[in-house]
């Protein structure tokens, strides 16, 4: 008998924000016996809720959920932590002898789950701040010589004015002790975490995900999210987290909290700033070959949410996935 873990089976619901991929997650879930895994890199913070998108508290009674709230705002908190706490979630969810379902629009995590780890856990924010210091100093230039130094590969593939990458590959090397070059190739040739198919909603006309897009704003503002937002910067959440602080939604509201602008120009910034993000989403997942698409408005005719539960379903019954 092999001592090896078996690989867990599960099904992945990706898409851009508000396509309505959680909603499908929800349904699996409730339909065959599902528990929900986030992959999303802004809903791990504990109090913000509503910026984020969150699963209502109805809606986490109904279906367990797992990799939200997980760190308090002021943590920082990466890829390699995501992936090492998601992975041991989809392993006991499925020796528990349930579905884990994963559903969420930030793409590195579930590249990290199908390639077995990718982003190790390599961060040091003293490192991290030496080398801006640098950058700052010395120059973007310079910098780019010191990754070319311990890693060409790395500093090949990098454009010197990409200052922000440039960093993060040196940090690895400074902690680790390998180049970010090494640990990719020992990434790619590891064992996966999950055994994923993966479904994608695309909207091929842009004006109906727009449209969507503009409720779920319209719906975030009534719903109290310039309280969050200022609540969330009088505790001092957004100076000490740059991750957080950046997190569309709060960015574009705070210049009106902090009485910079009016609310309808924050908003209609949030809007703009939504569907640029929904655009690189997008972007990101069609460069992914293992996405099956599931078009939600195919022709111009706007599927309902039966007939894009039907199709996900089918699709997973032909592929063995559910019986």
């Amino acid at each position: 008998m092999s001592n090896e873990k078996k690989i867990p089976r599960a099904i992945a619901i990706v898409g851009c924000t508000a396509s309505g991929k959680s909603a499908l997650a929800l349904e699996m879930c409730k339909r065959y016996n599902g528990e929900l895994v986030s992959m999303d890199s802004m809903q791990i913070y504990r109090g913000m809720d509503i910026g984020t998108a969150k699963p209502t508290i109805e809606e986490r009674s109904e279906v367990v959920h797992h990799m939200i709230d997980v760190v308090d705002p002021c943590e920082s908190y990466s890829s390699g932590a995501y992936v090492e706490a998601a992975t041991e979630a989809i392993r006991e969810i499925s020796e528990r002898g349930k579905l884990p379902v994963l559903c969420g629009g930030t793409g590195l995590y579930l590249d990290g789950l199908l390639r077995g780890g990718y982003g190790e856990n390599y961060a040091d924010p003293a490192v991290r701040a030496e080398l801006e210091n640098f950058a700052d100093k010395e120059g973007a230039v310079a910098l780019h010589k010191r990754l070319a130094q311990v890693d060409p590969e790395s500093a090949a593939a990098t454009h010197p004015n990409n200052v922000k990458r440039v960093i993060r590959a040196l940090e690895i090397y400074l902690i680790s002790g390998k180049t970010k070059t090494e640990l990719d190739k020992l990434s790619q040739a590891a064992e996966p975490a999950v055994d994923a198919l993966v479904f994608g909603i695309r909207y091929n006309h842009r004006e109906v995900l727009y449209d969507r897009i503009e409720r779920r704003v319209d719906q975030m503002l009534v719903g109290g999210l310039v309280e969050e937002t200022e609540r969330l910067w009088r505790a001092g959440v957004f100076e000490a987290n740059s991750t957080a602080a950046g997190a569309i939604g709060y960015k574009e509201i705070l210049p009106y909290v902090k009485g910079y602008c009016s609310l309808e120009a924050a908003a209609a910034e949030l809007k703009t700033a939504t569907r640029r993000y929904a655009k690189r989403q997008m972007t990101w997942f069609y460069a992914k070959p293992y996405v099956t698409w599931i078009d939600a408005d195919p022709e111009g005719n706007v599927r309902t949410f039966e007939e894009i539960v039907n199709i996900c379903e089918n699709a997973c019954k032909d592929q063995g996935f559910l019986l």
